[in-house]
């Protein structure tokens, strides 16, 4: 237990620098999109007038284009970077918990089909890949309960209570102490019995639930 709670915790200290170094470079990611993207519209716009004038038209016309050029290549490989994190956000995607997928689901739908084709602005594109990776990270920091329809070792389908430890455990109980315990894999999350730990996964809704008093309560825990 005490090897299971150090990884714990090592993992949280990964996320927690991963969140920050996120939420450090978002503004700065999207304000350079911005700004490439009117530097963009400026230079094509210099490049037109610079067309017509008649002193060093020439020369100045090919200063805009080799800058024009550098832009549209800098534009390029973020573009490039955006789809990359979208095929990411997309594996990610399928290995959440349900209730964070249907969450997320409208910002998972806004993730072009196709990235050569979508009419989306790059800067909307990152936004909404950011916004997804907030989230889950949020998400992982927190133990959440969420009603739910699971079938029992009988086969009978019944409305439990599951239990999200972050994204990497669960567990659910239902009101007679029927219990299953759950790990995230990359087919989803499978869910099995465990009616050994009901009383326990009861006395942690009354706790989180603030009808008991907080103290530790030992459940099976699986690191991967």
């Amino acid at each position: 237990m005490r090897l299971a709670t150090d990884k714990w915790l090592e993992t949280q200290k990964i996320i927690f620098k991963e969140r920050n170094e996120w939420q450090q470079g978002k503004e700065i990611l999207l304000g350079r999109i911005e700004l490439v993207e009117k530097e963009i519209a400026a230079l094509e716009e210099k490049i037109k007038q610079a067309k017509s004038s008649v002193a060093d038209a020439d020369q100045k016309q090919a200063e805009l284009v080799a800058e024009n050029d550098q832009l549209k290549a800098t534009f390029a490989e973020l573009t490039k970077t955006a789809t990359a994190m979208e095929a990411d956000v997309r594996k990610l995607f399928r290995i959440l918990p349900e209730p964070t997928q249907k969450k997320l689901q409208p910002l998972h739908q806004r993730i072009p089909e196709d990235p050569a084709t979508t009419r989306a602005a790059l800067a909307e594109r990152f936004q909404n890949v950011l916004g997804i990776l907030n989230e889950v990270n949020k998400t992982n920091n927190e133990i959440f309960v969420n009603y739910e329809v699971h079938t029992l070792a009988n086969g009978k389908p019944v409305e439990v209570q599951a239990i999200y430890i972050g994204l990497s455990q669960a567990y659910y109980v239902s009101a007679t102490g029927e219990a299953g315990i759950c790990h995230p894999g990359l087919d989803g999350w499978k869910w099995e019995p465990r009616n050994a730990i009901g009383r326990q996964l009861l006395n942690v809704l009354e706790i989180l639930q603030g009808k008991q008093t907080a103290a530790f309560v030992p459940l099976p825990v699986k690191i991967q």
